[in-house]
């Protein structure tokens, strides 16, 4: 069973690990990211499926080209065609996400990849964010009634807006978006991550973050803001791919599960109650004590009475109403001022 929603009701955070594709070519490479993304503490193992031909044509013009950054001097067709992982490795990769007790995700790029997703099973479908604006794949996507993640990178609120209405026309409501950076790495200043309290609130559904950056500050920035879900890519040591170059290494993943928990508890709820250290402390409190001898019938002034630590006196907000009270008996230097002893 999916647990994506499972962990979002009890207010946990949903950790991806996203192999797209760092197997390098080999599946025993798939295999093993999944069964050590596991024991990293991931909660779900997330691929692509999609072949070079389903996702461009064999075109050699220059709108086909890609120019600098990561991919510079690729023709779009040999960097899908590299980084693609086999469709007949993909049930053999879900059943061993089931052996080692991880949910398996996919992103399909056409309707073909659905109906094969759809032939092993799978129990919730990834959009990414350069398909955000492709309405017809999204709602043949959403019309199998399965989990929706959203990716979206370069989306305008009017694009967020489309793509869930896409899935609320299919009777989908099961939709988790991702803000998302869609830069290879991602620059802090680009992230606005202040996007996710504002997404959740706009489209009135559960947010995350797909997370383009480098280390772990932009999952635990991202959690403190919300997200319900971290989506990050990881790699295996040594092994070399078109993405391999934005991804984080499975040593570095195992610490972000771990910092992201971390950051979870320390935002909590809201509560303005006293936990058990702080009952403890109380006493610790500034009060009103005396802090000279006040004999019977002596008018209590500023020279006799202070507001100082610890707490077991009058609180200081009484301060004004106790000076000019008289003393109904002696009062000790260092002795806290209560109700009681002053008229």
């Amino acid at each position: 069973m999916f647990r994506l929603f499972e962990k979002i009701d009890r207010n946990e955070v949903y950790m991806i690990a996203e192999m797209s594709a760092n197997h390098g070519g080999s599946i025993e490479n798939a295999l093993e990211i999944v069964r050590r993304s596991a024991d990293a503490g991931a909660d779900c193992i997330k691929i692509q499926t999609y072949t070079a031909d389903t996702l461009t044509i064999d075109c050699d013009n220059e709108y086909f080209r890609i120019h600098g950054g990561l991919w510079d001097g690729y023709k779009l067709y040999d960097l899908y065609r590299e980084a693609a992982t086999p469709w007949e490795w993909q049930e053999r990769i879900k059943e061993e996400c089931g052996r080692y007790g991880v949910d398996f995700l996919s992103t399909p790029f056409d309707n073909t990849a659905v109906d094969f997703l759809e032939s092993i099973r799978t129990e919730a479908y990834k959009i990414a964010s350069f398909e955000l604006v492709d309405i017809p794949l999204i709602e043949y996507t959403a019309s199998k009634g399965k989990p929706m993640i959203i990716s979206c990178g370069m989306g305008r609120i009017e694009d967020i807006q489309d793509a869930v209405n896409a899935c609320h026309r299919m009777g989908n409501k099961k939709i988790v978006l991702l803000k998302c950076c869609s830069e290879y790495p991602a620059a802090w200043a680009d992230m606005h991550l202040a996007n996710i309290p504002d997404m959740a609130q706009r489209f009135q559904a559960p947010v995350g973050l797909s997370d383009h950056s480098e280390g772990s500050l932009g999952a635990v920035v991202g959690v403190a803001l919300g997200a319900c879900v971290v989506e990050k890519h990881i790699r295996l040591p040594g092994v070399k791919s078109a993405d391999s170059g934005f991804s984080m290494s499975i040593e570095e993943y195992k610490q972000m599960v771990q910092d992201v928990k971390k950051a979870k508890e320390i935002c909590g709820f809201v509560s303005y109650g006293l936990n058990k250290g702080e009952r403890e402390n109380i006493k610790f409190q500034r009060s009103l004590f005396a802090v000279r001898d006040i004999r019977v019938g002596d008018t209590l002034t500023k020279d006799n009475v202070r507001s100082i630590r610890p707490g077991q006196g009058m609180k200081p907000k009484y301060y004004k109403e106790v000076l000019g009270k008289t003393a109904l008996r002696d009062i000790k230097y260092g002795e806290p001022i209560q109700p009681d002893m002053i008229l």
